[in-house]
């Protein structure tokens, strides 16, 4: 009896499906790299930042400052206004014709960064392209220079401040901006707000003196009732052209004043000769340039450069 109970006990074992183990085994494998997959993209995706999303919060770099449209924007609004200051008229014109202007930089290059303040040294060749209309005297309508300018945050964080270095090859002929013969053609244009904040059909860029009494004559250091030479009557019927005299004049008595025997000794002789040069010039353009030249010149013993 013991023995058949055995028997019973010891019979053939009931066989598993190889199939079964096999779906088992790939489906363990399958969960495992779910897993995995999920896991690693999560852990990945904490950190995970768009590109562009990086590219936004990248700070601006000092080339940045020097390079931007906002920059030049500024640079060119205060080009323009120190033209209105020594042309001593129409600074309403010039800040509206600024809007019209085209300002851009050839060889922005970072000369210095100040990291206590945050501010930003740059040096370039600034090219100014004048609205369609009007001209400088000699007909030009594109001026260039070198310049120096300096950005930095401004104090209330609303933007960033440019100052700009000495201009003067640019100023000074801009000083000089006039209508050209040639009819306006279709291009730069102001909006003219009208009742009820609805804007009306847009006006011609203003000249300088447009809107304003225009000067019966021109204004310059010397008495125009007494030219005595073709220049002089030039000069008496350009406003450019006499601002320039003015500032030029302007200049010399602030040497004489402030400069050493020496100094006023080359300053009398030289603007002999200046005189001497300007009065020779038969065209508006040989006037301008004498007096760009002759700033240079005073400049230049002032400070001791002058080889005369």
């Amino acid at each position: 009896m013991k023995d058949e109970e055995t028997v019973v006990a010891k019979g053939p074992r009931k066989r598993i499906n190889p199939w079964l183990i096999v779906a088992l085994v790939t489906a363990i494998a399958i969960g495992v790299l779910l897993a995995s997959s999920v896991w690693t993209n999560r852990w990945s995706g904490k950190n995970e930042v768009p590109e562009n999303a990086v590219a936004a919060k990248k700070p601006e770099g000092p080339q940045a400052w020097c390079a931007s449209q906002a920059t030049y924007d500024a640079m060119k609004r205060e080009l323009f206004r120190r033209a209105a200051q020594v042309r001593g008229s129409d600074e309403q014109a010039y800040a509206r014709l600024a809007d019209f202007a085209l300002l851009r930089v050839n060889g922005p290059t970072v000369q210095g960064v100040d990291d206590q303040i945050q501010s930003v040294s740059c040096t370039g060749t600034a090219v100014l392209d004048l609205p369609p209309g009007v001209a400088v005297v000699g007909g030009r309508r594109s001026l260039s220079g070198d310049v120096d300018y300096n950005i930095q945050p401004a104090a209330d964080g609303t933007g960033k401040v440019v100052h700009l270095g000495s201009a003067d090859s640019i100023v000074v002929p801009l000083a000089t901006l006039s209508r050209t013969n040639a009819p306006h053609p279709q291009g730069p244009a102001l909006p003219e707000a009208g009742a009820g904040n609805e804007v009306q059909p847009q006006a011609q860029a203003p000249e300088p003196g447009q809107g304003q009494p225009a000067p019966v004559q021109a204004n310059p250091s010397f008495d125009c009732n007494h030219v005595g030479n073709d220049a002089e009557a030039a000069i008496c019927g350009d406003p450019g052209l006499a601002a320039l005299d003015r500032q030029m004049a302007a200049d010399f008595q602030r040497a004489l004043a402030s400069g050493d025997s020496r100094q006023r000794h080359l300053l009398e002789r030289t603007q002999k000769r200046f005189l001497s040069f300007r009065n020779r010039c038969a065209t508006n353009q040989c006037v301008e340039e004498t007096y760009q030249s002759r700033s240079r010149e005073i400049g230049d013993i002032m400070t001791g450069r002058w080889r005369g």
